[in-house]
């Protein structure tokens, strides 16, 4: 055969192959090897992108070893089909290959040998470019659907660029933190956080927007009236067109759920305070009941049994005073208790009558002059002589001022002075001031001190005497029945001072045999003669013991 012939021949060899790979559509050969073995023997160009594999790892490669499992079981059916009936099939693709063509389905013909047997398939796929606008449709929904999205959720959402700066803001954002869209535009997203947290977002945003990494955490926003909350933020990077980077922030206002986290966690505090107030307040209680009863049982068996003869002999009598004694420390005990249930019920009454202030002083502090000269202390005490009578409880208030001159004597140390002032104060109301020289309490401890059981020391090293615990809150809540308040001041090795005020209102009128009556619409000039009474009456008379 001539060379030119030759040449001739192998064109339409060349023309079809060049054909075949430069399609525009993805087309591959499959010969079958059995039933269900099928064998990619030629692909082009775009069948290797729709498979998204290189040409060596797809020819000669089973349709199984190309593409997932189900889109490969569709293939394989309509290959079985095809082969069984000798005529072309159409199939719809399906969704899944990961591929970066997107094909909507293939025509399988098959290529038959002179015996008609099916010898190969020719698979085509099918690009719909009859109608662009569905695309556009699409395009267009999408974005509408994001758009709506992006307006009417409730959780605020921020787009930032690369630069942290804000392009877009949702409604319920501005809603939420008050500021406005204009002022929100092309602001840093860390100058909306409290200054505290601007080095720490700004170094996780640049993290974030390189990285892409999302990100989920708490943070502190500055509102348009500067008050602060506290937000759970979701991030997200998205990449735009020409390398573009966004950065999609959610928001959620969790300030109502923080509030509620710090009332649970201080509420388990004062629980917990409580409840070690308590198991303090039983062990003291235990050795406080434990002490006297030890002194009644042990006495009265001695007795009982005549340990020193017949019940005549005079050590019987020191016994008997010191059961007496016991006895009455226990009741004190209990009743300091039960008086506390009582004013923490809400179930105590004020008994009230006309108190002398003057004399009631006087009289605790006659009561505690044997244990003050036992202590080498010394007392000092100070009434003003315009002091006048008032009305309230003679009881409470006789306890609360043995309460308190008894702390200052427990925790006082030899050799050291108790001052008692009581006046009538400028303003009209009663002043009582208790002050010691002794160890003092903590200034961090005197919340602790004024709760009921509240223990200062646990151990009570600088106490004479471990007490129940409520001295000091049993004062406080007697003086406040009367409308009054307790207040303390102290400081470790500083002392202690107590500070009593007692309303106007229950200071009673002064009467005596040869006062005029006061004319009508004169009741409150006596007020207004202080200044002058101070000159004269309200010299101090000073006593010590």
């Amino acid at each position: 055969m001539p060379m030119d012939t030759q040449e001739h021949a192998a064109r339409p060899d060349d023309v079809f192959r060049r054909l075949f790979q430069e399609m525009r559509v993805p087309r591959f050969i499959v010969r079958p090897q059995d039933l269900d073995s099928y064998i990619i023997i030629e692909a082009n160009d775009l069948a290797l992108q729709y498979f998204d594999l290189g040409k060596g790892q797809v020819i000669g490669s089973k349709i199984q070893a190309v593409m997932d499992h189900e889109n490969a079981l569709h293939f394989q059916q309509s290959f079985e089909v095809c082969t069984a009936r000798g005529k072309s099939v159409t199939i719809q693709a399906l969704p899944g290959v990961p591929g970066k063509i997107r094909v909507y389905g293939f025509y399988i013909s098959p290529v038959c040998d002179s015996t008609g047997a099916v010898e190969y398939l020719d698979v085509i796929g099918q690009l719909d470019l009859t109608d662009q606008s569905i695309l556009q449709r699409e395009r267009d929904d999408a974005i509408s659907l994001m758009t709506s999205i992006f307006d009417v959720s409730e959780v605020g959402i921020i787009v930032t660029d690369h630069s942290g700066r804000i392009v877009r803001v949702n409604d319920s954002f501005v809603r939420i933190y008050g500021w406005s869209r204009d002022e929100l535009i092309n602001a840093e997203i860390s100058g909306l956080v409290t200054p505290d947290e601007r080095v720490r977002v700004k170094k996780n945003y640049e993290e974030f927007i390189k990285t892409g990494v999302r990100s989920s955490a708490e943070m502190k926003i500055i509102r348009k009236n500067g008050s602060i909350a506290n937000a759970l933020y979701t991030t997200a990077t998205m990449e735009l067109s020409q390398k573009r980077r966004f950065q999609v922030t959610t928001l959620m206002d969790i300030t109502l759920r923080k509030q509620m986290e710090e009332s649970l966690r201080l509420a388990k505090d004062e629980a917990d305070a409580a409840n070690r107030a308590k198991s303090t307040f039983l062990a003291n209680m235990s050795h406080e009941l434990r002490t006297p009863l030890n002194a009644i049982i042990g006495f009265s068996e001695m007795m009982l049994k005549e340990t020193f003869g017949p019940l005549g002999h005079g050590k019987y009598a020191e016994y008997m005073t010191d059961i007496h004694g016991s006895a009455f420390h226990l009741l004190e005990i209990i009743n300091e208790v039960l008086d506390m249930s009582k004013i923490e019920a809400g179930r105590i009454e004020l008994d009230e009558e006309e108190v002398e202030l003057r004399e009631l002083i006087e009289s605790v502090t006659r009561m505690m002059a044997s244990k003050i000269f036992g202590d080498d202390l010394k007392i000092c005490v100070e009434i003003h002589d315009n002091l006048p009578n008032i009305r309230g409880d003679k009881r409470l208030l006789r306890q609360v001022l043995i309460n308190l001159v008894t702390n200052a004597v427990k925790f006082s140390e030899s050799g050291g002075e108790i001052n008692i002032q009581a006046c009538l104060a400028e303003n009209g109301q009663i002043r009582i001031v208790i002050s010691d020289q002794g160890v003092g309490i903590p200034k961090d401890k005197i919340q602790t001190a004024m709760q009921p059981f509240g223990q200062v020391n646990d151990k009570a090293e600088h106490s004479k005497q471990q007490g129940t615990g409520l001295g000091l809150p049993l004062a406080k809540a007697m003086i406040e029945l009367h409308g009054g308040t307790l207040t303390l001041e102290s400081d470790t090795g500083q002392g202690t001072v107590v500070f009593i005020t007692l309303p106007a209102s229950r200071i009673l009128p002064r009467i005596t045999e040869n006062s005029p009556s006061v004319p009508k619409g004169t009741e409150n000039m006596e007020d207004a003669n202080h200044s002058e009474d101070e000159n004269s009456s309200l010299a101090p008379q000073k006593k010590t013991l």
